[in-house]
């Protein structure tokens, strides 16, 4: 076998990476290198783009230490019975390559996960020594993201939460059935009690720096956690009551979804073909309604018609043309709660409303300027010159709003 080179395995292993979504850098604690101390920076400008909340777009080298895995995960190119190139990057060349890229402006932090070698515990402590590499021995400030294994040892897992921003442990599939059948090395126990273990770890540190800046931080940005859409026979709403138990249980900064992707030489197991990818965005907009908007998930789906989301209208559309009769909403009176489930407008509009109705009283034009857009809005309020006329209660609305269907041009 020939002997491969750095920019080789970079092309293998950030291919390798790509099936991996969960790599945004929101929320993170300000670090940089401003006064000469250390290297590297989470808030500067700047190969993998991520985005904050705020619109910030976050540059990270995304990688896998190695695509060598000891796992035979059905859905994953990676698995052992599959017939890939292998590569394996040495924790100096993890190390070289950040603070190279970094030193370019390249990227703005490492995304850093791995395939099983040897075992959980050493591949544990190799992503850990990169990490520790970074941080202690070349004052690296930037943004660090490291992939834990539930089965890795807890002081390992401890170790990582001191010198990544942020850690993260895959769920993979909305049941332990599914996990069970696709992925028999992967066992949910594991997976929850680390989950509950980094919770644990996170609040104490909150607690113990509430008490002295000077103790050390964990994992300040949080966990976040991944599943994979379509590769099992999971619906929406088993996806999304998951998602919820899995916020309400672990205190997750984000769960992220993504679609599946056919690989080669796949189990019949699997779907042939990928799910729609609009699935996989309207996954994530039910998301956001649940953490944001104050929605159940119970009341995100229409359960009497099914449990998949709609993928001609968005969700908050959907749930507002089944709840006709809660519309029109007067903005000049309406509450927070009320006019956050009202189509097209998000936290911030409504947060403008209501700074800027204690002023005057407001009008169409005013909304206009508060909010993205009045295409879908004008349907759904009424201000000191406006009420939307009969065709709130037609049958023709939600025709009239839908996205129409456009051809997809090659170039």
């Amino acid at each position: 076998m020939p002997q491969l080179s750095v920019m080789d395995k970079l092309e293998i292993l950030s291919d390798a990476a790509k099936y991996d979504a969960s790599c945004a850098s929101s929320s993170t604690t300000k670090r940089d290198s401003l006064g000469g101390k250390g290297l590297g920076s989470t808030t500067g400008s700047g190969i993998c783009h991520s985005y904050a909340p705020d619109g910030r777009c976050i540059s990270l080298l995304k990688i896998l230490l190695t695509n060598f895995c000891t796992y035979d995960c059905v859905f994953c190119i990676n698995r052992s019975s599959s017939n890939v190139q292998r590569a394996r990057f040495s924790v100096e060349e993890v190390v070289a390559l950040t603070l190279n890229f970094y030193k370019r402006n390249y990227i703005e932090g490492l995304f850093l996960s791995s395939g099983i070698i040897r075992s959980p515990d050493y591949t544990m402590a190799e992503l850990v020594r990169v990490a520790e590499t970074l941080r202690v021995q070349h004052g690296f400030r930037g943004y660090i993201h490291l992939k834990l294994i539930p089965s890795a040892s807890p002081d390992l897992v401890a170790r990582a939460g001191l010198f990544a921003d942020r850690v993260s442990v895959n769920i993979e599939l909305p049941s332990e059935a599914s996990l069970k059948s696709f992925a028999p090395e992967k066992q949910p126990r594991d997976i929850s009690a680390a989950m509950g273990g980094l919770k644990l770890k996170i609040e104490e540190s909150k607690a113990e720096r509430a008490k002295t800046s000077k103790a050390p931080s964990f994992s300040p940005a949080g966990q976040s956690t991944q599943m994979i859409v379509g590769a099992d026979g999971a619906s929406d709403a088993a996806i999304l009551d998951r998602s919820a138990q899995l916020y309400g249980s672990f205190g997750l900064k984000r769960v992220y979804y993504s679609a599946f992707s056919p690989i080669p030489d796949s189990s019949s197991q699997l779907p042939l073909a990928e799910p729609p990818l609009l699935r996989e965005h309207r996954l994530y907009q039910a998301d956001w309604l649940t953490r944001f908007y104050g929605f159940e998930v119970g009341e995100i789906l229409d359960r009497h018609s099914g449990d998949m989301l709609d993928l001609a209208i968005d969700p908050k559309l959907a749930w507002a043309l089944r709840h006709r009769d809660r519309f029109p909403l007067d903005v000049n009176s309406a509450d927070r709660e009320s006019l956050l489930r009202v189509p097209g407008l998000g936290p911030r509009s409504v947060k403008r409303i209501l700074d800027m109705r204690r002023i005057k009283r407001l009008r169409l034009e005013d909304v206009g300027k508060l909010a993205r857009s009045l295409t879908t809005l004008r349907n759904f309020i009424v201000t000191a010159d406006w009420r939307p006329g009969a065709t709130l209660d037609s049958d023709r609305l939600r025709q009239h709003l839908a996205p129409k269907p456009q051809q997809l041009a090659l170039f």
